[in-house]
């Protein structure tokens, strides 16, 4: 051995062993704490920037767009395609304001998130008319620009009765029917619209209502005229604000987005305390379904 390697060695034996205060000091349980405050903060403005600007979900909370969407559902509404205005943040902390940031008008067929004017809170109805269209309904009918909306009437649409989908006898009178297999059902009047561009999408006609008749009205520029697929039964732009409607064509500022897809849907029976609940409430079939209308 090398007198170099034992002059290491016996360095080394030398050397003071390691004290508890040679030991790095604990880890500030403050900072650490901190920290973890910082990342789920960050985020959380990831999700809220997400939410607000690039897609959202969206809980339909009402009949007034049968047969397509079903109270109860869930689906993926997206922000972009139409730009983004002061309705666009997940909570409404901007006044009214004019103009959009990249906007572009929706396409006639295309379900849409709506704020109502005045209002702080979402609808979700089916785009109609745009600048420059003549809206006109008779007997029913939806007339765009003076011609008769090509129309097909189909066999009825039996939709399961469940808490969601109750087939209320106010507001289904003399639907509910039972199919061959004991269970009950609510029987839908369907009818097929096209419109000129292509767009094709099903319609509820339960029979002479209040919005049978309507107009003609022009849709303004930069407005949208919005209608429930539920004819029958919907507050919408042929119905004044003091009748719990939109108000006639709705500002394009007030579009929050464009409904893309159910992601799931419920049955009404799910219980928050039991999650066995949130399953057995799971309607069969209706995720994945495509919200945008034929063309």
């Amino acid at each position: 051995m090398s007198e170099t390697v034992v002059q290491k060695a016996e360095a080394a034996s030398q050397a003071p062993a390691a004290t508890p205060d040679d030991k790095a000091p604990p880890a500030d349980k403050g900072s650490a704490l901190w920290r973890e405050i910082k990342g789920l903060f960050w985020v959380l403005i990831a999700v809220l920037l997400f939410h607000s600007f690039v897609a959202k979900p969206f809980y339909i909370p009402s009949e007034s767009m049968m047969p397509n969407l079903l109270k109860g559902d869930r689906l993926v509404v997206s922000k972009y395609p139409y730009g983004w205005s002061w309705v666009s943040p997940s909570f409404y902390v901007w006044p009214e304001q004019k103009g959009r940031i990249f906007g572009s008008l929706p396409k006639q067929g295309d379900i849409a998130i709506v704020t109502p004017p005045g209002r702080k809170e979402d609808w979700i109805k089916r785009v109609i008319g745009l600048p420059g269209d003549t809206i006109e309904v008779r007997g029913g009918r939806l007339i765009l620009n003076g011609v008769p909306v090509k129309r097909q009437i189909l066999p009825p649409r039996l939709v399961p009765v469940d808490a969601n989908a109750p087939c209320s006898p106010v507001q289904f009178a003399g639907r509910l029917v039972q199919t061959g297999n004991g269970q009950f059902a609510c029987s839908l009047p369907i009818v097929r619209e096209t419109l000129p561009d292509g767009a094709t999408y099903d319609t509820v006609d339960l029979g002479q209502s209040q919005g049978d008749d309507f107009g003609p009205v022009t849709v303004p520029e930069r407005h949208v005229f919005l209608m429930g697929d539920n004819r029958d039964r919907s507050a919408d732009s042929r119905y004044t604000l003091d009748e719990g409607g939109l108000g006639g064509p709705v500002p394009w500022e007030n579009i929050g987005g464009r409904a893309e897809f159910v992601t799931f849907s419920l049955d009404g029976q799910a219980e928050w305390w039991n999650p066995i609940s949130w399953f057995t409430s799971l309607r069969g079939g209706r995720a994945g379904t495509s919200l945008r209308s034929g063309v």
